[in-house]
């Protein structure tokens, strides 16, 4: 069975892209430095780190390949907007998934990643 473990969201503009998950997610994020690289780690409330934006020459952000999706929060529309007033660009309003599988949402972010919102039923 796959499970997320970690993720990692590429930035070019570290400062600008902590900015707009901030500001999308109302969550505080560690910043720090990782071997050579510079990032900022999403914290749960849990207290468990599951991933985090990443300034890294290893790395660039795009909107091909791989997608993540995070937590759209109890209010999907408003985390959706939150993302389009920090910056980011709608890709996919929120939609219903069938069979009861919740609501999804698309945005691409302010380093040109495509992420993923949702909620569960």
């Amino acid at each position: 069975m796959a499970f997320l473990h970690w993720f990692e969201i590429p930035a070019t503009d570290f400062e600008r892209a902590v900015a707009f998950y901030r500001a999308t997610f109302h969550v505080e994020l560690k910043v720090e430095d990782f071997m050579d690289d510079r990032i900022a780690v999403f914290v749960r409330a849990d207290g468990e780190h599951p991933g985090c934006i990443m300034a890294s020459p290893r790395l660039q952000p795009h909107g091909d390949g791989c997608r993540i999706y995070l937590d759209g929060g109890d209010d999907i529309h408003a985390t959706l907007a939150r993302a389009v007033a920090a910056g980011g660009q709608c890709l996919l309003p929120v939609m219903t998934l069938p069979d009861g599988n919740g609501d999804i949402a698309q945005f691409r972010d302010s380093e040109g990643n495509i992420i993923g919102l949702h909620t569960e039923p």
